[in-house]
């Protein structure tokens, strides 16, 4: 996930004066701290809240303690560091069942489920990984995936993380794959290499393939869109390799992937994922 800036805004409201006693900046400030730990690709201390957001430590102390009181951080054991509980998951359970993208695509992701017997997912980035916010599973497969909504999938190895990337600005792609490579560490080279091929074959087809590279025997397809307010999702398509090879994924399924993309952008009021040379 893109690093958030070391400076706050020049019109950022928790810049008022620590202690003023105003609940209303209390509250802004507790936000920002959940958001900059839900951002974060590691474990956040209060010191390196304090440089992320520009609020003063004793402030964020008192806040990151409020929210382990309240249940929605937790203080690792032996360590000044903090992450987010499943308490966060009341919240964004309720924002799924009001999120509207997924009521106004549905229709057309279980139209492409039938067609081409795949299983389908909508997706969207949390961190280093892709997360299912909806699945299809279609009635006339024999075997379908076990992904649901929840499930993360990886970013660089299969086809939704790689459709995800090519609908990204150029900035914002090279700062996830920054992100990446510090989590890979040595597996970095190998992973990279396929991955750049990969990015390639996506802007040169408008649509992102992984054949095996997840889980050994999983093909799959992908192609990303962005929402009407710059948000960015993916939809896979996908089963087992002997129910989709290579081949039969670009030549049938890709196809009505790609008509499945065009509808939910009309109806959304979205647009195409951003292609590498744009």
């Amino acid at each position: 996930m893109n690093q958030p800036s070391t400076r706050p805004s020049a019109t950022d409201p928790l810049k008022e004066k620590d202690g003023s006693g105003d609940e209303v900046t209390a509250l802004a400030r507790g936000l920002t701290v959940l958001r900059r730990i839900a951002a974060a690709d590691a474990p956040l201390s209060n010191r390196e809240l304090t440089e992320l957001t520009g609020i003063p430590k004793p402030t964020v102390s008192r806040i990151t303690a409020t929210l382990v009181s309240a249940g929605f951080l937790f203080r690792l054991p032996d360590s000044e560091r903090f992450v987010l509980t499943s308490s966060v998951l009341e919240l964004s359970n309720g924002f799924l069942r009001n999120f509207d993208i997924r009521a106004r695509s549905r229709p057309f992701l279980i139209e492409l489920a039938e067609r081409t017997s795949l299983s389908v997912h909508l997706a969207v980035r949390d961190r280093l990984d892709m997360v299912v916010i909806d699945a299809i599973k279609p009635r006339s497969a024999v075997l379908v995936s076990r992904l649901d909504v929840g499930s993360r999938m990886d970013l660089s190895r299969t086809a939704v993380g790689r459709a995800y990337l090519a609908a990204l600005s150029e900035t914002d792609r090279q700062s996830l794959l920054t992100g990446l490579q510090a989590a890979a560490g040595d597996e970095w080279g190998h992973i990279s290499s396929r991955l750049d091929a990969a990015l390639q074959e996506t802007a040169a087809q408008g649509f992102a393939i992984a054949t095996g590279e997840w889980y050994e025997g999983l093909n799959a397809i992908a192609a990303g869109f962005i929402g009407p307010s710059g948000e960015r999702y993916a939809v896979n398509c996908g089963g087992s390799a002997h129910q989709c090879p290579r081949d039969w994924l670009v030549s049938r399924a890709a196809p009505v992937l790609l008509e499945t993309i065009e509808k939910i952008i009309h109806e959304i009021g979205g647009t195409p994922g951003r292609r590498l040379d744009d």
